[in-house]
């Protein structure tokens, strides 16, 4: 499964790379921002979105919901070094499948939410 990774902080895109495809992830790209993002999607055509919440130019439930619009979407799991608490409102009303706080990512956690 190929998955794009959108977070604004390199170390965070680095680690997640290492431990998605650590566990079988095929990680296609990374982005830093919203607009990066939505070319990146349009250009890999990535099967996975995981994409933080907060970003300098957009934040990722509108990206979220951006993406959805395109044709033949990816499947978008949204992450923040927050706890899903903090969004609930936002999280029940998001096109995105799920969210997972950055200290549980893992590709089973990942796994999980796309099964």
């Amino acid at each position: 499964m190929s998955v794009l990774i959108v977070d604004d902080h390199g170390d965070f895109r680095r680690s997640s790379r290492a431990l998605l495809e650590a566990d079988g992830f095929r990680v296609v790209g990374e982005a830093a921002d919203a607009t990066q993002a939505l070319a990146q999607v349009r250009r890999l055509r990535p099967d996975v979105v995981l994409l933080d919440v907060m970003l300098p130019d957009l934040d990722g439930f509108a990206a979220a919901e951006e993406i959805s619009t395109l044709d033949d979407p990816p499947v978008v799991v949204l992450v923040s070094s927050r706890q899903a608490s903090v969004y609930r409102a936002r999280l029940s009303a998001t096109t995105a499948r799920g969210f997972l706080a950055k200290s549980q990512l893992s590709g089973e956690a990942l796994a999980r939410l796309l099964a």
